[in-house]
């Protein structure tokens, strides 16, 4: 019988699996030769780089330490099978770094690129299989679960400072690394930076993408982005975001408006869970001075630590113009400052407070709809549960926009999409480790959405899920789709396949995400006018 191991986010042992299911990803697309060869190439050899020298700097001395062989030995593994498995994955792990030096300095096509390409390829496996298979299981039996997640934090934090490149005659042990590492790292992002190889390492080279859509990621990927996942929030923060990537793009085309014109915007304060909580009003143009419009309330991605009213401004801008309703974006609390429940208790409060006083800021209280991106379409369907389970009036209708519905990421899209841009597989471990900090958090039926029991679900509000092809929440998306059917919830089910995650506000460059809007204006003018008579132009129904 196979023994089921709770691994959490930000353990070390989920960290190590995240990095070696990402990078067999790459090892696929590179044996079937799909995608650019070379931007997969330099996507490998930056990833291994950066773990195995975490590896060095925080597990092995954690499985150097004699109590931890003597744990080791009465949980079942003898210390000469442990030294034995050590032994083997630090030999392993110098041909890695030297293979991964031969394929840095190499061209593809070149035999010394493809005969070390086999060989790092061949090591790799061989070691996640040891260590996912013996080594870490162990392990996590000898010291337990905090001390996993301690690791973690430590293994976190010896990437984010670790070379970008190979260093094989760098002394493969702790202390070693130690020394030479930082010096190294120093001298590897500026080589990558003055090489233009920081971009191509945070871009999509699975070739799957539409050409706007791969334009837009290589956009992003040349503005120098690190991998979120080993950032702490504030340096996530900083990073720039696919709104900058479009910002670049319209520049070079020349593009005057940086923003789509709307009749007005205005902050509104509210009393919220934790203080004021601000909400943005979007007014559509040539709305009527008197009328109250109909409201949709939006909910911005960030899994629920970065991310702000002012990154995704062009959604609410765009659906207020097509469907000429008020849009009322939420500026909810974020980890790890305010964990979980703290941003479902803000939008949960704003909801309510909208649908007793739209009409303080122009709005109709009978015509409210709530639609979110990411966590925030986590937040959306799980604010309708709650208002149903409460008895109270429902929003009329949720968009669910590639929404979260479980923090499990072992599906088929967290394994095919797991080295998609700009959200794969290791990220969305980084964002669940700092928005819910204990693991009863994981299995909240406001987080958990998917695990709930179909008949849950019944009574909430018609549903439009939209998902795309190179998400990791993909699988996730579609799953809850079929779910609410199942439950007798109207839902129209949106697919767009070579689209990446977060598209939907990146109107300005995608036509995809123009198409998209309308699709979501179309669903809402329904929702809003079931009788078909409107001002605004729209037809009811798609």
């Amino acid at each position: 019988m196979v023994r089921v191991i709770e691994m959490l986010p930000g353990d070390v042992d989920r960290a190590i699996s995240d990095d070696h299911i990402l990078l067999d990803r790459l090892f696929q697309r590179l044996e079937a030769r799909h995608g650019d060869r070379r931007i997969l190439a330099d996507q490998v050899v930056y990833r291994i780089s950066m773990h195995l020298a975490a590896e060095e700097q925080t597990l092995d001395p954690v499985l150097d330490d004699p109590a931890v062989a003597d744990r080791l030995a009465a949980g079942g593994l003898p210390a000469e099978v442990a030294a034995d498995l050590v032994r083997r994955g630090r030999d392993t792990r110098q041909r890695i770094k030297e293979a991964a030096a031969e394929i840095d300095r190499s061209k593809p096509g070149n035999l010394d690129f493809e005969e070390a390409l086999d060989h790092l390829i061949a090591d790799v496996r061989r070691q996640a299989t040891e260590q996912e298979g013996t080594l870490l299981p162990a392990l996590r039996d000898a010291v337990g679960p905090q001390r996993m997640a301690e690791i973690g934090a430590q293994f976190t934090a010896a990437k984010n400072r670790a070379p970008t490149h190979p260093h094989p005659q760098v002394p493969n042990n702790a202390r070693s690394g130690r020394i030479l590492g930082g010096p190294a790292a120093l001298l590897d992002r500026l080589r990558d930076r003055t090489s233009g190889r920081r971009g191509w390492v945070a871009t999509d080279a699975s070739g799957l993408l539409e050409p706007q859509s791969q334009a837009l990621l290589d956009a992003f990927a040349a503005l120098g982005p690190r991998p979120t996942e080993v950032l702490d929030p504030g340096e996530a923060r900083r990073q720039p975001t696919l709104t900058d990537a479009v910002a670049r793009i319209r520049t070079d085309r020349g593009d005057l408006d940086e923003r789509e014109p709307v009749d007005s915007v205005f902050d509104y304060v509210i009393d919220g869970p934790g203080g004021g909580l601000t909400l943005r009003v979007y007014r559509p143009t040539s709305a009527s001075p008197t009328a109250g419009l109909p409201v949709l309330i939006y909910l911005y991605a960030g899994g629920w630590v970065v991310g702000s009213l002012d990154t995704y401004d062009a959604t609410p801008r765009a659906l207020c113009n097509k469907e000429r309703c008020l849009v009322v974006a939420v500026d909810y609390r974020h980890a790890p400052e305010h964990p979980f429940p703290a941003a479902h208790d803000d939008v949960l409060a704003a909801t309510r407070w909208l649908l007793a006083n739209a009409s303080e800021i122009g709005g109709d209280p009978d015509r409210i709809a709530i639609a979110g991106e990411a966590a925030g379409g986590n937040m959306a369907a799980a604010t309708c549960l709650q208002l149903r389970d409460a008895g109270d009036r429902l929003p009329l209708l949720q968009v669910l926009i590639y929404p979260v519905t479980r923090i499990g990421i072992d599906d088929t899209s967290g394994v095919d999409a797991a080295d998609a841009a700009p959200l794969n597989r290791p990220m969305l471990s980084w964002f669940a480790r700092h928005a819910f900090p204990r693991p009863e958090m994981l299995t909240d039926p406001r987080v958990a959405l998917l695990d709930l029991p179909v008949e849950r679900l019944a009574g909430l509000p018609p549903a439009v899920v939209i998902t795309v092809e190179r998400d990791p929440l993909r699988s996730q998306g579609q799953a809850f789709a079929g779910w609410l059917q199942a439950a007798g919830v109207p839902v129209e089910h949106i697919h767009y396949d070579g689209v990446p995650h977060e598209f939907f506000g990146m109107g300005a460059v995608l036509d995809v995400a123009v198409a998209a809007q309308d699709r979501v204006a179309a669903e809402l003018h329904t929702a809003f006018n079931p009788s078909g008579q409107s001002s605004s132009g729209w037809p009811t129904g798609v």
